[in-house]
């Protein structure tokens, strides 16, 4: 099991650590005891493994590093973001991508949109304040005193800044999260590359020593996912194809946010030839409830691309009481990253949708994305168009 976490600047022992504690909760709730080793890191930093056994099944769980690359764009420096936002933003306007995402996932880009206007308001709010600052500074020094209104701003902005860092509102972190990942669209985070080599190469010599493979894409690696498994593809097109299941698992998943940006040229067609590659299984879990994940439509179609199976991938819809119950809906609701990583988490009902056990139960992943593939077919496209549009 190879997990990808999102853009996350937290050491990945934290990961670790949610695990081991729901591994626990999902235990105490379905009577099946889950054994929870220590982690360690590989020689080269790359990944942080740890196993998991229950049920007569052990499962090695390896998370794939990347919040090295994740800290040096998180947090930006306050010059850069002053710099970057007006530009990102008429650039994505002008291109017709507002509109685009707007129509694909409501909920995501009022979040995304949402807090870009924030932080605007909170550039004007810093100006106008320095400027109160000045305006105080003896008549006989007017007007000289408002050349010194920038400079008075940009500590202003940076506390301003500080204090909105965390929820609810996350400013800063979805900020440099949207740079970042229309940087990448665009071919301007070239340090990202060679990551995503050396995890398909990891990747790629697992097959062959487990009963299966599977990828989990969380958040931005819904998409990096994608690009990882292309480039095993890439190297070895029969990958998947001998004997050995593999599947990719995308999970809270945002690949319009990247895929509809008019200068993802290459994800598009990292994309399109995934979706070609049926030897890989591909299931898609969604939460019409998570505000900072695309729960729409089928995802090559949403940049019109055709895939040669109807339903790949196959979709699972998650409801949030699958997941919490009474009064931990209103507690959590407003939480964006809670509920962001909500799905990761165990479930408080005996028998909803449950991360911990799937990745642990008995039933293999491969069998899971077939079954739910089944259920697919078996509702046909009207069904899947009227839940789509429901979501």
């Amino acid at each position: 099991m190879f997990y990808l976490p999102g853009f996350d600047p937290r050491d990945p022992e934290t990961y670790w650590g949610l695990f081991r504690r729901e591994a626990r909760l999902t235990a105490a709730r379905r009577g099946a005891e889950i054994a929870v080793s220590d982690p360690v890191r590989s020689a080269d930093g790359l990944e942080l493994a740890w196993t998991a056994q229950s049920r007569g099944v052990t499962t090695r769980y390896v998370l794939l590093r990347w919040e090295d690359i994740v800290r040096a764009r998180f947090p930006q420096c306050g010059r850069a973001r002053l710099r970057g936002v007006p530009i990102l933003l008429w650039r994505l306007w002008r291109s017709g991508y507002v509109a685009d995402l707007w129509r694909e996932g409501w909920r995501f880009s009022t979040v995304i949109f949402g807090v870009h206007v924030i932080y605007l308001a909170l550039v004007l709010l810093s100006l106008t304040l320095a400027g109160s600052l000045a305006a105080l500074a003896p008549a006989v020094l007017q007007p000289w005193p408002l050349l010194a209104v920038p400079v008075l701003a940009y500590p202003i902005l940076a506390g301003l800044m500080r204090a909105t860092r965390g929820k609810p509102l996350y400013v800063s972190h979805l900020v440099d999260d949207t740079a970042f990942t229309h940087a990448y669209a665009a071919g301007q985070a070239p340090e990202v590359s060679p990551r995503l080599d050396a995890f398909a190469a990891r990747i790629r010599a697992a097959e062959g020593e487990a009963d299966e493979v599977v990828v989990v894409g969380h958040s931005s690696s819904s998409f990096l996912g994608i690009e990882v498994l292309d480039r095993v593809l890439a190297r070895d097109p029969r990958f998947g194809d001998r004997g050995t299941p593999v599947s990719f698992v995308s999970i809270g998943s945002v690949i319009p946010w990247l895929s509809l940006d008019p200068d993802a040229k290459g994800f598009r067609e990292a994309l399109r030839r995934f979706g070609r590659a049926r030897q890989i299984r591909w299931i898609d879990v969604r939460a019409p409830w998570d505000w900072l994940s695309i729960p729409g439509q089928i995802p090559l179609a949403s940049c019109d691309l055709v895939a040669p199976d109807p339903e790949r991938p196959a979709t699972l819809g998650v409801m949030i009481g699958d997941l919490i119950t009474g009064t931990d809906v209103g507690r959590r609701q407003w939480n964006l990253f809670q509920m962001h990583f909500q799905l990761l988490m165990a479930s408080q009902s005996a028998d909803g949708f449950d991360y911990l056990d799937v990745i642990t139960g008995p039933e293999p992943v491969h069998a899971l994305v077939s079954r739910f593939r089944e259920s697919d077919l078996a509702r046909g496209p009207a069904c899947a168009a009227a839940d789509e549009s429901a979501l």
